[in-house]
């Protein structure tokens, strides 16, 4: 959730509209951040900050002595059901810390042995062998001297001892941990020649001014596809939350079974993981590691922990901002304000007339003034020409505040306003830094902190900046029904952080690049071959293939402020494109296209066959819930209803859809899986080859959802041992997902291993 709950974003708005004229026009017309942020702080009211309060009460992050019984209890109904993964969740919400209230609350000293036996498995499992180690060697040093052990069993204590040291020496010989192997992986995408212009850039990229969209990057050489352009980790990233929970309101409703996304993946590096080291101040953080979580609470989190509610009701913008200003603290947040206001002051002039984007290799943008060439320096970049992944860049992002409505600046003010309160009723420690900002430096108290303001004002640019700035960070989770074995895959939103560097590409509906992630690390890659000279650009989400140019339009003035004239919107908004394939309608009777608005004809000569669109669309919005019906039963394992429910959705979809609609690929798509867990492996890949005639026909033969289709495609012959076919659709396979993943992809190195294993069984292949 970017923005704030919905009951206080619902409360702040009807604020506004009960202000009189003359304040709502003051805030509106307001020239700076700064005065924003005034204007609307002194508007903050107690009775506001009151009921934020009991909002951010609502959402439940402290601690509970009652949540490891009931957690235990929940873990085992999961259990008993067979749902692993939620069960084992769980049960890392309660074990450990039941184990040392246990140890610390006079539990019978003759059952020490059980307790902390349990406890080193416990540490095994979580990976804290150091831990674990010493819990064995007291365990093995205490046992044999202590009376009031003598009736516990010994050799069962050895027993388990010995295989407990097994485990850990295992779990030590294994290959290296997520961070050093991570870094290994990435070190193996190659930038090439380092960029002296722009950091965490390859030498390919150049950086340039263009008078009508600003920054951009271009090519400075022809870039063949799949080449990587950018690998950038996030400056600051916040995981998201996901759907809150409702406001709990009694006791019995505090704690939540649903496992989510921050039940999953580390807070701090986004490494997935079931069992999290747990915060030790409260429920809601966790990490993959006692390394993250010491990490994480040095650099923000020992801020963050208490105010757990009061972030999750101002959402996750709100969120960023503040963890952007911990990162660097108050002295670099005023030096660089500082820098910034001088800059802007000074007299800067961009002509409205086109111009050639051309690159630069200074830092320097060249415009025409009074008919002479002027040399300005491009926002964010150093004094030496340097564009860096740093806090100058973050903070020159643009904020956009011209165009945001008054209302949303008002509102994004007060949530600031209140944050700022909060820390400072809570003697918040402002951050002094030194020569290193990226780590948290010693602390000083709230009165040697010059000017809150600066830091609100800070933040509030921060939160604006995030509408146009902000990247979602994604990650592919598979998919499929439980008795599946062919899985598929969604592209789902882990958490939300800046790129500073990735910011500058501008967006198209019909990108030559694509960005994928490991951990908090992006890597833009070329989808196509990108010529010298050719701006460099991603999609920022609207893409000609998911939505028509109508929509993509209206989301992309709504959320970023401008009209897309990419190539995609210039050939469908001037050629008057006809309907899309995924999207046509066909003829009941000879199954050529529908044309026309409001009612359509066949456009064979000679058919007179026509029906009213609206007739159509309403077929097709129950055609789709009986789709979802069907997909409802194959996620439960009915395959056998599922197959009949799905084949009376396809007779009936063929009827007025045409061959590539896409819910017709849905239909195939379902099909495969279902014949698939049946072990028909033939009519699972005939069904899946026709979906996949629908993919290609909506997003390209070398989209990254073709790359899926053809995984899958790739797991069914497989399965059904056709190996010539198998080892045909893994190259395809591979060359497709290339272009858009990284050798780290979960689905690349599931292909490499069917390759291998079909190799080593049929060498002369």
């Amino acid at each position: 959730m970017d923005l704030p709950v919905a009951e206080w974003k619902s409360y702040l708005l009807q604020k506004w509209s009960l202000l009189p004229k003359s304040i709502q026009v003051t805030v509106s017309t307001a020239e700076t951040l700064s005065d924003v942020f005034l204007q609307s702080s002194s508007l903050l009211q107690p009775e506001d900050e009151i009921f934020l309060k009991r909002l951010s009460k609502g959402y439940f992050v402290g601690k509970d002595s009652g949540a490891p019984l009931f957690y235990r209890e929940e873990g085992n109904k999961k259990f008993q059901e067979k749902d692993y993964t939620v069960a084992a969740v769980l049960y890392s919400k309660t074990c450990l810390k039941d184990i040392i209230r246990a140890q610390t609350h006079g539990y019978p000293e003759r059952l020490q042995p059980k307790i902390m036996l349990r406890k080193a498995e416990c540490l095994v499992a979580l990976g804290r062998l150091q831990e674990a180690r010493r819990t064995i060697s007291d365990l093995e040093r205490n046992f044999p001297a202590s009376p009031t052990l003598a009736d516990f069993p010994s050799q069962s204590v050895q027993r388990n001892l010995h295989h407990l040291k097994m485990k850990v020496q295992e779990k030590e010989n294994l290959p290296e941990t997520f961070p050093a192997a991570l870094a290994k992986t990435l070190e193996g995408v190659d930038l090439g020649e380092e960029n002296k212009q722009l950091s965490n850039a390859s030498s390919s990229v150049g950086l340039c001014m263009d008078p009508l969209k600003g920054r951009c990057l271009v090519a400075t050489r022809e870039i063949l596809p799949g080449e990587p352009l950018v690998k950038e980790d996030a400056f600051v990233s916040v995981l998201n939350p996901g759907e809150l929970p409702p406001l709990h309101h009694s006791l019995d409703s505090k704690w939540d079974t649903r496992v989510t996304n921050g039940d999953l993946y580390c807070h701090r590096c986004l490494k997935h993981t079931l069992a999290t080291v747990p915060c030790d101040g409260c429920s809601y953080a966790k990490y993959c590691s006692q390394e993250c979580l010491r990490q994480a609470w040095e650099l923000y989190h020992r801020i963050e922990c208490p105010l757990g509610g009061l972030l999750l009701t101002l959402g996750v913008f709100c969120h960023i901002a503040l963890r952007l200003t911990l990162l660097v603290g108050f002295e670099d947040v005023s030096k660089i304000r500082k820098l910034c206001d001088e800059v802007s002051n000074k007299d800067i002039y961009l002509p409205e007339s086109n111009s050639r984007v051309k690159t630069l290799n200074s830092g320097l943008g060249e415009i025409e003034k009074n008919g002479k060439i002027v040399e300005t320096p491009i926002p964010g970049c150093d004094v030496n020409g340097k564009y860096e992944s740093n806090y100058q860049a973050v903070f020159n992002l643009l904020p956009h505040t011209e165009n945001h409505s008054p209302e949303h600046k008002f509102l994004c003010a007060l949530c600031v306003s209140a944050l700022c309160r909060q820390l400072e009723a809570a003697s918040f420690q402002a951050v002094a830094t030194g020569a290193d900002s990226s780590r948290l430096k010693a602390a000083a108290a709230p009165e040697l902190c010059p000017d809150v303001t600066v830091w609100g004002v800070a933040m509030l640019r921060h939160m604006l900046q995030l509408q146009c700035n902000a990247q979602a960070i994604t990650t592919i989770q598979h998919t499929g029904s439980k008795e599946g074995i062919v899985t598929g895959s969604r592209q789902v939103r882990l958490a939300t952080g800046i790129f500073p560097v990735i910011s500058l590409l501008n967006h198209s509906c019909s990108p030559n690049t694509s960005v994928s992630f490991i951990s908090t690390i992006a890597t833009i890659q070329a989808s196509q071959r990108i010529g010298k000279g050719q701006e460099i650009v991603h999609c920022y989400g609207p893409h000609k293939s998911r939505m028509g140019v109508a929509e993509r339009q209206q989301k992309l003035r709504s959320q970023y402020f401008f009209d897309c004239t990419c190539p995609a919107c210039h050939t469908e908004v001037h050629e008057m494109a006809a309907r899309p394939r995924w999207e046509a309608f066909c003829c009941n009777s000879c199954r050529a296209p529908m044309q026309g608005d409001d009612v359509l004809s066949c456009g064979r000569r000679g058919c007179a066959e026509s029906v009213r669109r609206d007739h159509l669309a309403s077929r097709l919005q129950d055609l789709r819930q009986q789709v979802g019906m069907a997909q409802k039963l194959l996620s439960d394992g009915e395959l056998e209803p599922a197959i009949q429910q799905l084949l009376g959705c396809q007779r009936d979809a063929k009827s007025f859809l045409s061959a590539e609609h896409a819910v017709l690929g849905e239909i195939e798509d379902g099909l495969a899986q279902a014949c698939a867990a049946l072990g028909d492996w033939q009519k699972s890949a005939t069904h899946l080859q026709n979906s996949l005639r629908v993919v290609e026909a909506r997003h390209g033969p070398s989209s990254v959802e073709m790359g899926h289709e053809l995984f899958k495609l790739a797991q069914i012959f497989f399965n059904g041992f056709a190996v010539p076919e198998a080892l045909s659709t893994i190259r395809k396979a591979e060359e497709v997902l290339s272009l858009h993943c990284g050798p780290w992809d979960d689905e690349i190195q599931e292909l490499q291993k069917m390759k291998s294993c079909l190799l080593d069984l049929t060498p002369s292949l």
